[in-house]
């Protein structure tokens, strides 16, 4: 009976020291892609704050904030955000050729309507051009902020 007891101990014993069973076979890893480029989505040139400056010379300068919005087909805004905001009356962009054309309408310190039109390009995040109303006229220099 000893020798049947021993037995089984020493089955018991050799069965738990026995090597653990193989690891499932797993199928090797797909190797990592490149990240794609991401598409062109006709990011919007135009939408957001800009700011710069405007004037007849380079000795006289006027601090500038537009608020433009591109929807695709049509770009409005206002200049100077804020207590002051001048709406813009008309705006147009052309993406062929980056040219923009704004017209704005503002009071001015004697109360009689001036009237601007403004003729930019834009390049990059910068938009530069000339602005014009009754006898006065100058340039323009915006940033997108």
């Amino acid at each position: 009976m000893k020798f049947k007891v021993l037995t089984i101990l020493a089955v018991l014993l050799l069965a738990s020291c026995a090597s653990e069973p193989a690891p499932e076979p797993t199928t090797p890893a797909e190797p990592e892609m490149a990240a794609a480029p991401a598409a062109d989505t006709g990011t919007d040139p135009l939408t957001g704050t800009w700011a710069g400056n405007w004037g007849p010379s380079a000795e006289h300068r006027n601090e500038v904030t537009l608020e433009l919005a591109w929807d695709g087909t049509s770009l409005s805004g206002m200049v100077n955000p804020g207590a002051n905001a001048i709406a813009l009356d008309s705006a147009s962009y052309d993406p062929e050729t980056g040219a923009v054309t704004m017209t704005a309408s503002a009071e001015n310190f004697r109360g009689e309507t001036v009237n601007y039109t403004i003729e930019g390009t834009l390049d990059g995040s910068t938009m530069t051009g000339s602005w014009v109303h009754d006898n006065q006229e100058g340039d323009f220099s915006i940033t997108m902020q």
